[in-house]
């Protein structure tokens, strides 16, 4: 009898290791007067918000400007290169030719070798007055030679010093270019991450204000659970109703992730690509259309409401290029609304195709999980929203790369 009262309890804490493993995680209870409180703290935190991400943009900006002067000074540095080149090919050619003029004069000026050039050319003067002009004219010529040839020796080392200097002058510059597109990058890797489907300011105010509004009209008491009641009284209309699902499947039928989940701060979903850059795009389960249309930066996002235990769980697909007949007749350009009553879309029934619209460097499927939603009738504001998110690969089987869904 201990023995089995032993087994029964082993099998009583795995069962309950597994429930909790599959069960959401709960949206914390919240009532129409807990919301409104949220809503009227939350406007209010927005204004300091919208000026934190001025900031960003204002830094951002400033980078490039610094980048553009940059290059700028890469392109006069390049063009004064290519200028002292042309002066030093043409003081080249100068000595050249200033070389060719010294041998005839040297042939007039090579006692120093024991040749007698110098001496015929002297005495073969016509007179004394013809002598000293002939020595005085060679004299000046060799001169003259001298100081030319110094001076186009003494230009060419100057001119490939400052060749050096320029060289070196390109390369500081290109570092500098590197290290500013260095932080750049680096704050726009952050700006994505906190960005990335974050909905416009104004728009998140309108949506938590028409949410006091849409649980108000569904009847929800002042004091009861926002999220049992809309279950309750959805589920009860057979117009609104979710089906329930056993599971999740991949968006995709083949591809790989680029990056993953890191939560509330971070990514707050996981982003996935394929060698298909236009790959279609599936729910991860049956579930209702809830909003279909546009981030503020332009990206096509499609967002579905499931029924799972008995909660209601909802996905994001973004930076989609187009969007499937199955959904694009509910398109709004409205970020803040959603769909009421909106069609059940079947798991096997594409919504759309990988693309790069929005805040996005490449092609690309940015998946969010999330329960509840910042949109009117998904039960939160955009504040509790980020913190709502789940990490998909805890319901969906995602390896680094797949080949099925």
């Amino acid at each position: 009898m201990k023995k089995i009262n032993k087994y029964f309890s082993i099998f009583s804490i795995i069962v309950l290791i597994v429930s909790i493993s599959v069960l959401p995680i709960e949206t914390k209870a919240k009532t129409i007067k807990e919301f409104e409180a949220e809503v009227e703290k939350y406007t209010s935190e927005l204004e300091a918000k919208k000026a934190k991400i001025a900031t960003n943009d204002a830094e951002i900006a400033e980078i490039k400007k610094k980048i553009q002067d940059i290059e700028a000074k890469i392109e006069a540095t390049e063009n004064e290169i290519n200028e002292l080149q042309k002066e030093i090919d043409e003081s080249n050619e100068e000595i050249a030719k200033k070389s060719e003029e010294s041998k005839k004069i040297m042939e007039y000026y090579q006692l120093s070798n024991g040749d007698n050039v110098y001496l015929e050319y002297a005495f073969g003067a016509s007179s004394i007055t013809d002598l000293i002009y002939r020595v005085s004219v060679v004299e000046q010529l060799t001169e003259y030679n001298n100081k030319v040839m110094k001076e186009l020796e003494e230009l060419i080392k100057i001119n490939e010093q400052r060749q050096k200097e320029l060289a070196n002058k390109k390369v500081e510059l290109k570092s500098m270019e590197e290290e500013l597109e260095s932080e750049k990058e680096r704050i726009n890797a952050d700006s994505k991450s906190i960005r990335e489907t974050m909905p416009a300011l104004e728009d998140q105010i309108k949506a938590a204000k028409g949410n006091i509004t849409y649980y108000k009209n569904l009847g929800c008491g002042d004091t009861e659970d926002i999220y049992t009641c809309q279950y309750r009284v959805q589920q009860r209309n057979s117009s609104s109703s979710v089906p329930s699902t056993n599971g999740f499947y991949r968006p995709m039928e083949y591809g790989y992730v680029t990056q993953w989940y890191s939560g509330y701060g971070g990514h707050l979903g996981v982003d996935l690509s394929s060698s298909n850059k236009s790959i279609p795009v599936y729910p991860i389960a049956s579930g209702q259309l809830f909003f279909v249309g546009y981030d503020t930066y332009g990206a096509l996002i499609v967002v579905l409401r499931h029924n799972y235990n008995g909660q209601y769980i909802y996905s994001t697909y973004a930076h989609l290029r187009s969007f499937s007949s199955a959904v694009a007749g509910y398109v709004s350009y409205n970020s803040s609304s959603s769909i009421q009553n909106g069609p059940i879309i079947s798991a096997n029934t594409s919504i759309g195709n990988m693309g790069s619209t929005g805040y996005s460097t490449g092609p690309h499927l940015h998946i969010e999980m999330t329960t509840c939603s910042w949109h009117k009738g998904g039960g939160c504001t955009w504040y509790t929203y980020q913190r709502s998110t789940v990490n998909p690969t805890r319901y969906i089987s995602i390896p680094s790369r797949w080949d099925n869904r």
